[in-house]
């Protein structure tokens, strides 16, 4: 069972529970490593938190594999946003996911306090020997604090350069070149002071024999035995191309004699988007609209026996990525260095190299703008068709000048 957590914990708060007289000018922790975390055999307990969205959650699975790899011995528990802990679902590396549900603070105050106490009572019990903090709320620093845990790593945000964060740590990690290197290396960044002498730095995405079965029967209901799987929409709407283009793209890819699943979430906005592509389609029978219809463990099935993966920035571009599927990605304002997708076969087709984009830290996601529409849908369909035909695409390179990683082929998973 997963517990939840209202979110929501505000500084105030947390000085609440620490009070300014109980934190010492020098609250910046000794960085003295305690000496039973250098016996790694000796470490029981280790709490990760991220407190991000899918996508986030995923390129966290790196440090995972490094710390199961490293304590061998160590439950490793996980910290999410409920909802979030599906992108570990059958993750070996992971004992148990603890959830943060952030609808709860809109409840009333037994309903919010009941979930406050579960989830705290849980994580004390635990005694964690080690908490890595990767997030920069205020509750993921009292749990670091309050938990009270043998040692704790946190990162030096810039927005939280103050006591109080320094003194919820016992070592704070510097954030130096991290808007020009990729978020998988970034999380791994946090583990420096441990001094491992390696580091995994391949993407794990997982799922269960149930998953399995599921699709398997989605495959055989659609007949799908080569197919080229496309995803349209994004958690944010400027991460998204046009209409009219995916619906150009579609036609090309069926004019081919390939077919083609369409897939979304279950937003309304995403699902509405999915239907419109579909009812411009030439050939509609060979396109099957699966929007809203799968959870992320059953997606990422689909997108592995894909051909192809299309698609924008957003979570199944690095679940693609992940599973090594070949990958056309259409890409807009957000850091091309942080969020590109990372060690896979991939084209980037990026909005930069046809029009003026906002810098990734002054983009507003709310905005009305749609990066993407300058990328020309021909550009799309030319690296759309170099994959298709029977040629090698193993040098295949982004028009953003950033040359695909080579490595060997990525951990899958699944588990019962």
């Amino acid at each position: 069972m997963t517990m939840t957590q209202r979110s929501g914990v505000s500084k105030k708060a947390l000085s609440q529970c620490l009070p300014d007289s109980a934190i010492p000018d020098s609250a910046i922790a000794d960085s003295a490593i305690p000496a039973h975390l250098l016996q790694h055999e000796q470490v029981k307990r280790i709490l990760v938190i991220k407190l991000r969205h899918f996508g986030d959650v995923l390129l966290i699975t790196p440090l995972l594999s490094t710390l199961r790899a490293h304590y061998p011995n160590a439950l490793i528990d996980v910290l999410l946003y409920k909802g979030t802990e599906a992108m570990l679902a059958g993750n070996p590396d992971v004992n148990f996911a603890y959830t943060v549900d952030r609808t709860l603070k809109q409840q009333n105050y037994k309903v919010r306090y009941r979930g406050e106490r579960a989830l705290w009572n849980s994580l004390r019990a635990a005694k964690y020997d080690l908490v890595v903090n990767l997030s920069e709320q205020w509750r993921a620093a009292l749990y670091c604090r309050c938990l009270k845990p043998a040692f704790s790593l946190g990162f030096d945000h810039p927005k939280r350069h103050n006591r109080l964060w320094r003194f919820c740590h016992s070592l704070l990690v510097p954030m130096e070149g991290h808007q020009q290197q990729h978020t998988v290396l970034n999380n791994l960044d946090i583990l420096t002071p441990l001094a491992l002498p390696e580091v995994i730095t391949a993407v794990r995405q997982s799922y269960r024999a149930r998953d399995v079965d599921s699709v398997q029967r989605l495959i055989e209901q659609h007949q799908l035995t080569d197919f080229v799987l496309i995803q349209p929409t994004a958690r944010w709407a400027f991460k998204t191309w046009s209409i009219t283009g995916f619906t150009e793209v579609i036609n090309h890819i069926t004019a081919r004699g390939e077919r083609v699943v369409l897939t979304g979430g279950a937003a309304q906005e995403e699902l509405v988007m999915a239907a419109t592509i579909v009812a411009g389609c030439l050939q509609p029978e060979r396109v099957v609209n699966l929007a809203g219809a799968l959870a992320l463990p059953e997606l990422a099935i689909l997108i592995e026996r894909a051909k192809l993966f299309v698609g924008v920035d957003s979570v199944p571009m690095h679940m693609a990525a992940a599973l090594q599927t070949p990958s056309v990605v259409l890409f807009g304002p957000s850091n091309l260095a942080q969020w590109s997708p990372w060690q896979a076969p991939h084209t980037l087709l990026w909005a930069g190299d046809y029009r003026q984009l906002p810098e990734p830290n002054q983009v507003d996601t709310n905005t009305s703008e749609r990066y993407l529409e300058a990328i020309p849908s021909a550009d799309v369909i030319s690296a759309i068709d170099r994959y298709l035909e029977p040629v090698s695409v193993n040098n295949v390179t982004s028009t953003a000048s950033l040359a695909s990683d080579s490595v060997d082929k990525p951990q899958l998973t699944y588990t019962e």
